[in-house]
């Protein structure tokens, strides 16, 4: 239960600090409201998301904190097929818990806020242009990449002394390069649809967004929600596929 409970504050860390920092920056009245550089702003708090959920989370579940990674790492044969479903559930509940708190936080700047997907917006990922062939493609291409240099990270340092070599711990360090991969593919590819890279952190969300009292809110597209679900699985899926044909 130890990795569950982990699962579940990890995720929900990450989801209320990326959620958080959208709501900071595109709701009215808050004191980090920008026009400028939002995109960047947005970036730079959701890749020290994931490093501040995985700081807290590794250490007792290893800190997926998102079913793309479960779900890889068990087609790889690092993770047990048998925990996936529990890890899965787990990563919801607390992306659900973390939007939530996330509206708690920006009750009032609701109110003030008049655009209705500037509401939505803080919960779930959003296209620029809606074409769902395209929007599913370019989640496919970006969680493929993600997942794909995620499973090359290694927690673990060298130390050189006299030409010899040392294997290190790199503790909290452990959790910066997955924030880097975030930060870089959300940076250079998130412009089409917001990179979910998560179906937790949509899903979830947009559940808790349909069922709370956010005043003059518009729909939740639910004709939307399927494509920050499965393409982040099938791009997760083909990338865990290819690291075994390389590892092969």
């Amino acid at each position: 239960m130890t990795k569950i409970y982990a699962e579940i504050i990890g995720t929900m860390i990450l989801v209320f600090l990326g959620n958080g920092v959208v709501a900071n920056v595109i709701l009215s009245k808050t004191k980090g409201h920008s026009k400028s550089g939002e995109w960047l702003i947005i970036t730079i708090g959701w890749a020290l998301a994931v490093f501040m959920g995985i700081i807290v989370s590794a250490p007792y579940s290893g800190g997926h904190l998102n079913p793309c990674v479960t779900i890889s790492f068990a087609i790889i044969g690092k993770f047990s097929w048998k925990m996936v479903p529990f890890y899965i559930l787990s990563q919801f509940i607390g992306a659900m818990l973390g939007s939530f708190f996330v509206w708690l936080l920006y009750k009032d700047h609701f109110f003030e806020t008049q655009g209705k997907e500037e509401k939505l917006s803080v919960f779930v990922t959003v296209p620029s242009i809606k074409n769902l062939f395209s929007n599913f493609i370019s989640e496919v291409f970006t969680t493929f990449i993600f997942i794909f240099i995620s499973l090359y990270l290694s927690i673990e340092g060298t130390l050189f002394i006299k030409e010899e070599k040392y294997p290190i711990g790199l503790g909290a360090l452990g959790a910066l390069p997955s924030a880097l991969v975030v930060f870089g593919i959300v940076l250079s590819l998130g412009g089409v649809t917001g990179a979910a890279l998560n179906p937790a952190r949509d899903l979830g969300p947009r559940i808790i967004y349909s069922i709370l009292p956010i005043p003059e809110k518009g729909k939740s597209n639910w004709d939307y929600a399927l494509i920050p679900v499965f393409g982040p699985i099938v791009g997760c899926v083909l990338a865990a596929t290819l690291y075994l044909f390389l590892s092969s």
